[in-house]
């Protein structure tokens, strides 16, 4: 009979971790469905935002040192129309602006009187990646793999985003995102790992942008710069 008790006892636990772990990721997966939902629903319908942001380059050997060493910093305003049109105002520790649409990919230095004019499609991936999160990643399941992570802080969601096909410059996309689906983090990890690390503000909403906002005009003594790619 203890035979008996025995082998029924581990038979239950058998099926309990088994049980366990396949509620476990339906769990997962009902999860970063209603995240993807939410964010969705919170971005998706936006007329166009203003962020204000920080902007943090860090190393694999200062990931390594964790906090004990700050990567470089800027600081400035996002604003983003869709479907395309972004624009960047950096303020410190530079004065820069950067304007992008669909064609074209402006990258103007006062300090330098210079200007760097790209074409947007060398830059495509990217800027398609940034206006679909400011979109509510509504169309990251086409290009991505999407998991969640459970490296999250208490009180927030993380979301890997892994380029599908690969990119040759970009291992992953790590999203954070608040229990109100505000995404406050976008951590950009290339190959070599290094991250660039965009941690946003509040969001303000923009129902329309004056005209030319995300349009350059070369400045009189500023050189122009055209990048072929």
């Amino acid at each position: 009979m203890g035979k008996g008790i025995t082998m029924t006892k581990i038979f239950i636990i058998l099926n309990l971790i088994v049980l366990l772990f396949h509620g476990s990721a339906a769990f997962a997966k009902d999860d970063l469905s209603t995240v993807l939902e939410g964010i969705k629903q919170k971005y998706g319908n936006l007329p166009g935002l203003s962020i204000p942001y920080t902007r943090e380059v860090i190393t694999r050997s200062m990931s390594m040192l964790g906090n004990q060493v700050k990567g470089d910093l800027a600081t400035g305003q996002m604003f983003f129309r869709p479907p395309y049109s972004l624009k960047l105002e950096q303020r410190t520790p530079n004065i820069e602006t950067l304007i992008a649409n669909e064609e074209t990919l402006w990258w103007y230095i006062p300090d330098k009187k210079r200007v760097h004019k790209y074409p947007s499609q060398e830059f495509g991936k990217e800027l398609r990646l940034l206006s679909d999160i400011f979109r509510g990643l509504s169309q990251v399941t086409k290009n991505f793999q999407i998991m969640m992570s459970d490296q999250a802080e208490k009180g927030k969601y993380q979301i890997e985003l892994i380029p599908d096909p690969p990119w040759q410059e970009i291992d992953r996309i790590v999203l954070t995102v608040t229990h109100a689906y505000e995404i406050r983090v976008v951590n950009i990890h290339n190959q070599l790992g290094t991250i660039t690390r965009f941690t946003l503000e509040g969001l303000t909403v923009k129902d329309n942008f004056e005209k030319g906002f995300f349009e350059f005009i070369l400045p009189e003594g500023v050189e122009l710069v055209e990048e072929k790619g």
